[in-house]
């Protein structure tokens, strides 16, 4: 098939994921079944990745007459870093996102071809769950680093689209608190001090493990933000010096910066996706557990067979994501999960080595150890 074929295969895929936010975004029915997608995306990576392919053979599966989502095999988040995980070549990249590379090993990457799927989703969820209670857009301010210091960081990528998009107008001084690994707490009590006289909410984009500088930082004083402010935190400890219970953390936020209980709201997402996680405390959801998206589907899994496992008990997770048009459309992470009520809870990574499951996917994919590439078209 030529190169012209192959993107125009692609757009027309990219077009019905962006047709499921754009549905989301009207509060209107979903544009088709989520299975019929996601087996086309199926067909077409496995049409052209020869890894993918190799994959669905060694499990006996037929994607030409699979009729259920669960038939075909994810790619274990762990290929991505051994593998570069794409259905098209390296010349046609428009970013490739980056694996943080906090824990020993090859960070993993994620190629794509264009972000406009991924920014569409980003920002329909994100505005659903972080300001759409909102009536006036608020000041983004973020304690992390900007685009020119982690270029390549998928998060930073979704944290800038949030700061241009669902945020009043700022300057980038504005906006970043972090810069080469130190927080300026100088400047950002300046900007919430004139935040607060003008009666501005913010929107505080962060990780974990920059609430704990921050609350170091303050030393137990308090550092009110402006009424009906929200912070959206993510990431855990991993590789970090010091780890903070998740509950302390959130009690010590609340406090220090006079939020609403509501208004602290957790992100799950990773390098190898396209879609993200929230809690929905902002409308009733419960806390610690994350709602998807109608475009992506949380399972939990047996970490030995990879079957399901019943609502309520514990497995790792398969995430299913429609926005993954080109890269995998299914993911099987080591994440241990568990379906309730309104989404699933995270409840860490499992122990010790890489789940015999997804071990074993990363040798079917890649078959040949000397092959580390199954990209289409180069």
């Amino acid at each position: 098939m030529t190169t012209c074929l192959r993107v125009d295969e692609a757009d027309a895929l990219h077009a019905r994921a962006r047709a499921f936010v754009k549905a989301f975004e009207q509060s209107a029915a979903e544009p088709e079944s989520f299975d019929a997608l996601a087996l086309d995306l199926a067909r077409f990576q496995a049409s052209r990745s020869l890894g993918y392919a190799r994959l669905c053979a060694s499990r006996d599966v037929d994607l030409r007459h699979a009729t259920r989502v669960s038939q075909a095999p994810a790619v274990p988040t762990d290929a991505f870093k051994v593998t570069r995980v794409a259905t098209f070549p390296a010349s046609d990249e428009r970013v490739v996102f980056r694996t943080s590379g906090t824990t020993v090993g090859a960070r993993g990457s994620h190629a794509m071809r264009t972000t406009t799927t991924y920014d569409a989703g980003a920002l329909a969820f994100g505005r659903w769950a972080l300001v759409s209670d909102l009536k006036t857009r608020p000041a983004v301010l973020v304690l992390g680093p900007s685009p020119r210091e982690a270029p390549d960081s998928s998060l930073t990528h979704m944290i800038d689209l949030f700061a241009r998009d669902l945020g009043a107008p700022a300057t980038s001084k504005e906006t970043y608190f972090i810069e080469d690994g130190t927080l300026d707490l100088v400047a950002l009590d300046e900007r919430v001090s004139r935040l607060v006289l003008q009666e501005v909410p913010v929107l505080l984009l962060t990780t974990s493990f920059a609430l704990v500088h921050l609350l170091d930082a303050l030393g137990g004083m308090t550092f009110k933000l402006p009424k009906t402010s929200r912070v959206m935190q993510t990431g855990g400890f991993k590789g970090k010096s010091r780890e903070v219970d998740s509950a302390e953390l959130e009690a010590a936020v609340i406090e220090a910066l006079g939020l609403e209980a509501t208004h602290v709201v957790s992100e799950y997402g990773m390098t190898e996706l396209s879609s993200q996680f929230y809690e929905a405390t902002l409308h009733g959801g419960t806390r610690g557990v994350h709602k998807e998206p109608p475009w992506a589907r949380v399972i939990a899994v047996n970490p030995e067979t990879l079957d399901p496992v019943p609502d309520g008990e514990i497995g790792i997770a398969r995430i299913v994501d429609l926005l993954n048009v080109e890269s995998a459309f299914a993911v099987q992470t080591a994440d241990r999960v568990r379906r309730v009520d309104g989404g699933f809870e995270l409840l860490g990574r499992a122990a010790g080595a890489a789940p015999r499951g997804c071990s074993i996917g990363i040798d079917e994919l890649l078959g040949d150890p000397g092959a580390r590439r199954f990209t289409a078209g180069e």
